[in-house]
Protein backbone atom coordinates (compact mmCIF):
# COMPACT_ATOMS: atom_id res chain seq x y z
CA UNK A 1 0.00 0.00 0.00
CA UNK A 2 1.14 3.40 -0.95
CA UNK A 3 1.16 5.42 3.14
CA UNK A 4 1.39 8.96 1.34
CA UNK A 5 -1.94 10.59 1.85
CA UNK A 6 -3.54 13.97 1.04
CA UNK A 7 -5.09 15.75 3.37
CA UNK A 8 -8.84 15.41 2.53
CA UNK A 9 -8.34 11.60 2.35
CA UNK A 10 -11.50 9.65 2.96
CA UNK A 11 -12.02 6.31 3.90
CA UNK A 12 -14.75 4.01 2.66
CA UNK A 13 -16.36 1.37 5.05
CA UNK A 14 -17.97 -1.51 2.69
CA UNK A 15 -19.85 -2.98 5.34
CA UNK A 16 -23.28 -5.09 6.05
CA UNK A 17 -25.66 -4.28 9.05
CA UNK A 18 -25.90 -8.41 9.77
CA UNK A 19 -21.91 -8.77 9.24
CA UNK A 20 -20.18 -10.22 12.81
CA UNK A 21 -16.83 -9.12 11.27
CA UNK A 22 -18.04 -5.64 10.60
CA UNK A 23 -19.29 -5.59 14.37
CA UNK A 24 -15.44 -6.96 15.15
CA UNK A 25 -14.28 -3.25 13.05
CA UNK A 26 -17.10 -1.33 15.04
CA UNK A 27 -14.75 0.34 17.18
CA UNK A 28 -12.04 0.73 14.51
CA UNK A 29 -14.55 2.89 12.46
CA UNK A 30 -15.47 4.97 15.79
CA UNK A 31 -12.16 5.77 16.30
CA UNK A 32 -11.37 6.52 12.21
CA UNK A 33 -14.51 8.87 12.91
CA UNK A 34 -12.13 10.71 15.50
CA UNK A 35 -9.23 11.39 13.18
CA UNK A 36 -8.91 15.26 11.81
CA UNK A 37 -8.48 15.74 8.30
CA UNK A 38 -10.43 11.67 7.87
CA UNK A 39 -13.60 11.54 6.20
CA UNK A 40 -15.37 8.14 6.67
CA UNK A 41 -18.14 7.11 4.08
CA UNK A 42 -20.34 3.89 4.05
CA UNK A 43 -21.31 1.92 1.55
CA UNK A 44 -23.76 -1.17 2.36
CA UNK A 45 -23.34 -3.91 0.39
CA UNK A 46 -26.45 -5.95 0.91
CA UNK A 47 -25.51 -9.15 1.81
CA UNK A 48 -28.63 -10.90 3.46
CA UNK A 49 -30.99 -9.80 0.90
CA UNK A 50 -33.22 -11.41 -1.92
CA UNK A 51 -32.57 -15.03 -2.03
CA UNK A 52 -29.81 -14.65 0.55
CA UNK A 53 -32.50 -13.51 3.75
CA UNK A 54 -32.45 -16.33 6.51
CA UNK A 55 -34.66 -17.08 9.07
CA UNK A 56 -33.40 -17.93 12.04
CA UNK A 57 -33.11 -21.69 12.68
CA UNK A 58 -31.16 -23.72 15.68
CA UNK A 59 -28.94 -24.56 12.64
CA UNK A 60 -27.87 -20.92 11.87
CA UNK A 61 -27.67 -20.39 15.84
CA UNK A 62 -24.75 -23.60 16.06
CA UNK A 63 -23.30 -21.90 12.78
CA UNK A 64 -22.64 -18.40 13.81
CA UNK A 65 -22.14 -18.73 17.51
CA UNK A 66 -18.68 -19.88 17.46
CA UNK A 67 -17.39 -17.20 14.81
CA UNK A 68 -18.96 -14.50 17.27
CA UNK A 69 -17.00 -15.97 20.09
CA UNK A 70 -14.04 -15.78 18.21
CA UNK A 71 -14.98 -11.61 17.45
CA UNK A 72 -15.59 -11.54 21.13
CA UNK A 73 -12.42 -12.92 21.81
CA UNK A 74 -10.32 -11.17 19.45
CA UNK A 75 -11.75 -7.84 20.05
CA UNK A 76 -13.51 -7.34 22.87
CA UNK A 77 -16.77 -6.48 21.30
CA UNK A 78 -19.69 -7.92 23.86
CA UNK A 79 -22.35 -10.21 22.70
CA UNK A 80 -25.46 -10.08 24.87
CA UNK A 81 -27.57 -12.96 26.42
CA UNK A 82 -30.25 -11.34 24.45
CA UNK A 83 -28.82 -12.18 21.34
CA UNK A 84 -27.21 -15.87 21.87
CA UNK A 85 -30.22 -16.71 24.31
CA UNK A 86 -33.12 -14.66 22.59
CA UNK A 87 -32.74 -13.46 18.99
CA UNK A 88 -30.51 -16.76 18.31
CA UNK A 89 -33.47 -18.89 19.62
CA UNK A 90 -35.98 -16.73 17.56
CA UNK A 91 -37.35 -19.14 14.76
CA UNK A 92 -39.60 -15.99 13.86
CA UNK A 93 -36.81 -13.97 13.15
CA UNK A 94 -35.95 -13.15 9.61
CA UNK A 95 -32.39 -12.00 8.44
CA UNK A 96 -32.78 -9.10 6.11
CA UNK A 97 -30.07 -6.22 5.11
CA UNK A 98 -32.67 -4.25 3.42
CA UNK A 99 -34.66 -2.74 6.17
CA UNK A 100 -31.60 -1.66 8.46
CA UNK A 101 -29.73 0.05 5.52
CA UNK A 102 -32.97 1.85 4.72
CA UNK A 103 -33.00 3.15 8.10
CA UNK A 104 -28.70 3.82 7.97
CA UNK A 105 -29.52 5.76 4.64
CA UNK A 106 -32.45 7.81 6.16
CA UNK A 107 -30.62 8.71 9.23
CA UNK A 108 -27.77 9.71 6.70
CA UNK A 109 -30.65 12.13 5.17
CA UNK A 110 -31.31 13.64 8.05
CA UNK A 111 -27.93 14.56 9.63
CA UNK A 112 -24.64 14.51 8.11
CA UNK A 113 -22.95 11.64 10.01
CA UNK A 114 -26.61 9.94 11.27
CA UNK A 115 -25.76 6.63 8.85
CA UNK A 116 -22.62 5.75 10.89
CA UNK A 117 -24.49 7.05 13.79
CA UNK A 118 -27.11 4.76 13.13
CA UNK A 119 -24.57 1.42 12.16
CA UNK A 120 -23.49 1.31 15.47
CA UNK A 121 -26.06 1.81 17.31
CA UNK A 122 -28.10 -1.52 15.01
CA UNK A 123 -24.92 -3.42 15.57
CA UNK A 124 -25.39 -3.07 18.95
CA UNK A 125 -29.17 -3.83 19.01
CA UNK A 126 -28.51 -6.65 17.12
CA UNK A 127 -25.69 -8.70 18.86
CA UNK A 128 -26.53 -7.00 22.63
CA UNK A 129 -29.50 -6.75 22.72
CA UNK A 130 -30.81 -9.11 20.33
CA UNK A 131 -33.45 -6.63 18.49
CA UNK A 132 -35.13 -7.40 15.43
CA UNK A 133 -33.27 -4.99 13.15
CA UNK A 134 -35.34 -6.04 10.22
CA UNK A 135 -38.08 -5.18 11.81
CA UNK A 136 -39.52 -1.39 10.76
CA UNK A 137 -41.23 -0.55 14.12
CA UNK A 138 -38.14 -1.41 15.82
CA UNK A 139 -35.40 0.56 13.34
CA UNK A 140 -38.40 3.88 14.41
CA UNK A 141 -37.85 2.88 17.56
CA UNK A 142 -34.57 3.22 17.47
CA UNK A 143 -34.17 6.17 15.15
CA UNK A 144 -36.17 7.77 18.23
CA UNK A 145 -33.59 6.89 20.53
CA UNK A 146 -31.01 8.69 18.71
CA UNK A 147 -32.72 11.99 18.46
CA UNK A 148 -34.61 11.66 14.95
CA UNK A 149 -37.79 13.02 14.91
CA UNK A 150 -40.43 10.47 14.51
CA UNK A 151 -42.55 11.55 11.56
CA UNK A 152 -39.14 13.27 9.40
CA UNK A 153 -37.67 9.72 10.05
CA UNK A 154 -40.64 7.72 8.53
CA UNK A 155 -40.78 9.79 6.38
CA UNK A 156 -37.46 9.39 4.58
CA UNK A 157 -37.53 5.61 5.85
CA UNK A 158 -40.55 4.64 3.30
CA UNK A 159 -38.78 7.34 -0.07
CA UNK A 160 -35.60 5.33 0.56
CA UNK A 161 -37.41 2.10 0.93
CA UNK A 162 -36.75 -0.16 -2.25
CA UNK A 163 -35.16 1.11 -5.78
CA UNK A 164 -33.28 3.53 -3.81
CA UNK A 165 -31.89 1.11 -1.40
CA UNK A 166 -31.58 -1.23 -4.34
CA UNK A 167 -29.17 1.05 -6.16
CA UNK A 168 -27.07 1.96 -3.20
CA UNK A 169 -26.08 -2.07 -2.85
CA UNK A 170 -25.60 -2.10 -6.52
CA UNK A 171 -23.05 1.05 -6.18
CA UNK A 172 -21.62 -0.13 -3.26
CA UNK A 173 -21.13 -3.68 -4.53
CA UNK A 174 -19.59 -2.15 -8.10
CA UNK A 175 -17.48 -0.47 -5.28
CA UNK A 176 -16.31 -3.10 -3.70
CA UNK A 177 -15.56 -5.31 -7.45
CA UNK A 178 -13.39 -2.36 -7.99
CA UNK A 179 -11.29 -2.14 -4.56
CA UNK A 180 -10.42 -5.67 -5.43
CA UNK A 181 -12.56 -7.15 -2.12
CA UNK A 182 -13.53 -10.17 -1.59
CA UNK A 183 -16.33 -9.17 1.51
CA UNK A 184 -17.20 -7.43 4.29
CA UNK A 185 -15.65 -5.14 5.95
CA UNK A 186 -13.52 -4.01 3.42
CA UNK A 187 -11.52 -0.64 3.71
CA UNK A 188 -10.70 1.84 1.12
CA UNK A 189 -8.24 5.02 1.39
CA UNK A 190 -9.27 7.29 -1.27
CA UNK A 191 -7.12 10.83 -2.20
CA UNK A 192 -8.12 13.74 -3.61
CA UNK A 193 -5.66 12.65 -6.59
CA UNK A 194 -7.88 9.65 -7.41
CA UNK A 195 -5.90 6.56 -6.32
CA UNK A 196 -6.96 4.30 -3.66
CA UNK A 197 -5.58 1.45 -1.26
CA UNK A 198 -7.54 -1.44 0.34
CA UNK A 199 -5.99 -1.68 4.32
CA UNK A 200 -6.02 -4.76 5.61
CA UNK A 201 -7.64 -4.16 9.15
CA UNK A 202 -7.00 -7.98 10.13
CA UNK A 203 -3.75 -6.87 12.20
CA UNK A 204 -5.75 -3.65 13.69
CA UNK A 205 -8.62 -5.97 15.20
CA UNK A 206 -9.03 -4.77 19.21
CA UNK A 207 -6.56 -2.26 18.56
CA UNK A 208 -8.81 0.72 18.15
CA UNK A 209 -6.26 3.45 19.56
CA UNK A 210 -3.49 1.81 17.38
CA UNK A 211 -5.35 2.05 14.25
CA UNK A 212 -6.43 5.65 15.30
CA UNK A 213 -2.58 6.83 16.12
CA UNK A 214 -1.95 5.09 12.61
CA UNK A 215 -4.39 6.86 10.36
CA UNK A 216 -3.44 10.00 11.95
CA UNK A 217 0.19 9.48 10.71
CA UNK A 218 -1.32 8.96 7.09
CA UNK A 219 -3.80 12.22 7.48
Amino acid sequence: MNEAVSEGATLHYIFDPLCGWCYAAAPLVDAARGVPGLKVEFHGGGMMTGANRRSITPQWREYVMPHDRRIAELTGQPFGEGYFEGLLRDTGATMDSEPPTTAILAAESLRAGGGLDMIHRLQRAHYVEGRRIADEQVLKAIATELGFDAEAFASAFEGLSGESTARHFAESRQFLQRAGGQGFPTFVLTRPDGSASRIDIGPWLGRAEDWKARLAELV
